[in-house]
């Protein structure tokens, strides 16, 4: 890593601050698996399989990948996600990048592994609506996929608990490949821009932004209320603790820019409005709102650095060939 000498200044950071930082937002070098899912290249292929095939929905119009679309940074790029009959839900698309190192995943937390995560959508009646027998049973029909199966896990069997794995072994591979961020912390200062560099700054600084959103994910991967206008009650429906109420979960800010409109249920169109949420101190003021959420009293420019930051998060892919399915 290269670094600058001690008495230069890089947006208000000495070499030495700088350097810190930079240490705690450095990418890791491997994925994390599970030990009763060692992946495979079988896995993978089956998995990816599955996530693309609507055949997994009762209408077999949906598929994991209608709401996690590549072309959207697996996201769907709307308010909140559209389910089982052209019925919209109750909150927005989360993104599927990077959830190899998430201890719990949805927005309201409610599994607690990504194979649990795989499952869950595709027999909830609002959203995929197939019954896990009904899955088991269609998919056992295609010969395809009993071949599949066989190369994954050594026999033709399918099971529900085999379609999680595939489809989680497969969502480990959605990792967001290097972007101008990741440049600059390994020691490219030409990397991202002044203003950017400001940003980052603020980022950790005046805004505190880093407090939820930390290390290289850009999440805690905890849950807050923030001051979102919203009766939806998040994680309280889970724990009826006052600090959970109106709580979600911490989002990725990785690939954030191509994933508007934001927050849980959509109500945010674009970033300034995000930035807007934050310098405001939350949209309303209520018992649960956490303690982190102040106004911040940000001027034009510093918003203006904030998002240029923000813009550094981004890079393309990863890229996902789409498979041929079954018969």
């Amino acid at each position: 890593m290269t670094s600058a000498s001690p008495s230069t200044k890089t947006a208000g950071l000495t070499a030495s601050e700088l350097n810190a930082l930079r240490a705690k937002y450095t990418r890791p070098t491997s994925v994390p698996h599970p030990v009763d899912n060692v992946p495979s290249a079988s896995k993978t292929l089956l998995g990816r399989t599955l996530f693309f095939d609507p055949r997994l929905s009762g209408s077999k119009f949906i598929a994991c990948s209608s709401c996690h679309n590549p072309g959207f940074s697996f996201g769907d790029g709307l308010p909140r996600g559209i389910g089982h009959g052209m019925k919209q839900l109750g909150r927005r698309t989360p993104t599927a990048l990077n959830l190899a190192w998430a201890p719990a995943l949805f927005w309201d937390g409610r599994a607690e592994t990504l194979e649990q995560q795989a499952l869950g959508p595709i027999q909830a009646p609002g959203e995929m609506n197939l019954p896990h027998d009904q899955l088991i049973k269609r998919l056992s029909g295609i010969a395809g996929y009993r071949a599949m199966f066989k190369a994954a896990f050594g026999d033709p069997a399918i099971t529900t608990d085999r379609v999680g794995k595939a489809i989680a072994d497969f969502e480990r591979t959605l990792v967001s490949p290097e972007a101008p961020f990741d440049r600059f912390v390994a020691g490219d200062d030409s990397a991202i821009s002044a203003s950017a560099k400001s940003g980052f700054a603020l980022f950790n600084g005046k805004c505190n932004c880093v407090k939820c959103h930390t290390g290289w994910r850009f999440t805690d991967d905890g849950f807050h209320d923030i001051g979102v206008l919203s009766e939806d009650l998040g994680r309280g429906t889970l724990l009826p603790l006052e600090s959970m109420q109106h709580a979600f979960k911490t989002p990725t800010l990785r690939n954030v820019v191509e994933r508007a409109p934001y927050m849980h249920d959509g109500t945010e169109a674009t970033l300034e409005q995000v930035v807007d949420l934050y310098d405001h101190g939350g949209r309303v003021r209520r018992p649960s709102l956490s303690d982190e959420v102040k106004p911040l009293r940000l001027s034009a420019a510093e918003k203006h650095d904030v998002i240029e930051f923000m813009k550094t998060l981004s890079s393309p892919g990863p890229a996902v060939e789409v498979p041929a399915l079954p018969y």
